[in-house]
Parts: structure tokens; C-alpha cells; sequence
């Protein structure tokens, strides 16, 4: 069972992405299964992403930073970003910052 925790920052300001809706979805085969959703506070970090531990599996982290983007007066070409990952249970935690920027994101495995 692990804990899986994201941390956005918009990179064209240079500070933390606060009030984005994000969501974890568990993905068996052709099931989806939403698991938690909930906002970025103002260090745009996701506190409640994982109420509980999750178990190993196929998994999507989604952020709605097309909402995001529109909500400072922005354009941009990307609606979501999507973590597409596989979490391996016997791990504690899996930390997954999101970068964004109107026209670029890019993700990587925090500690």
C-alpha cells in the first residue's frame, strides 16, 4: 500500500499553481475508477490525493489546467495533463510534481 501525493507549479510565474482540480483514477482494463479529487491549496500542493493507501496498479493522476490557465487569463493548448503511471504497492510513497506553462508540462518522480 502507498501513498501517491502531486505538488503543481507553474513555471512561467515561477510560483506554486494553487486552486487546480485534480483527480486519481485507477485504470483495470477497460474500468475506470475514480479515486479521490480535490483542489491544490495556495502552495499548489494536493494534501487529499490519497485518503488511503493504494494497492499496486495501473493509474492516472489528472489536473484540470486548462481551467486553471483560463481562470488567470491565459491561453492555452493544453486542457489536462495526465500522469499515465504503474505504482508498485510495496513502496511508501510516490511523489509526482506536475510543471506546467500555457504551451509545456512535464512531470518526473519526486522524494
Amino acid at each position: 500500500m502507498t501513498k501517491i501525493t502531486t505538488h503543481i507549479l507553474d513555471t512561467s510565474l515561477g510560483q506554486p499553481a494553487a486552486s487546480v482540480r485534480v483527480w486519481l483514477e485507477k485504470i483495470d482494463g477497460q474500468n475506470v475508477t475514480l479515486i479521490s479529487e480535490t483542489q491544490t491549496d495556495a502552495d499548489g500542493r494536493a494534501a487529499k490525493l490519497t485518503p488511503d493507501a493504494v494497492d499496486s496498479g495501473h493509474y492516472r493522476l489528472c489536473a484540470d489546467i486548462g481551467a486553471y490557465f483560463a481562470g488567470t487569463g491565459r491561453e492555452t493548448l493544453y486542457c489536462s495533463a495526465i500522469i499515465d503511471v504503474k505504482i508498485d504497492g510495496g513502496q511508501d510513497h510516490y511523489h509526482l510534481p506536475l510543471l506546467i506553462s500555457p504551451y509545456a508540462y512535464s512531470t518526473y518522480r519526486g522524494s
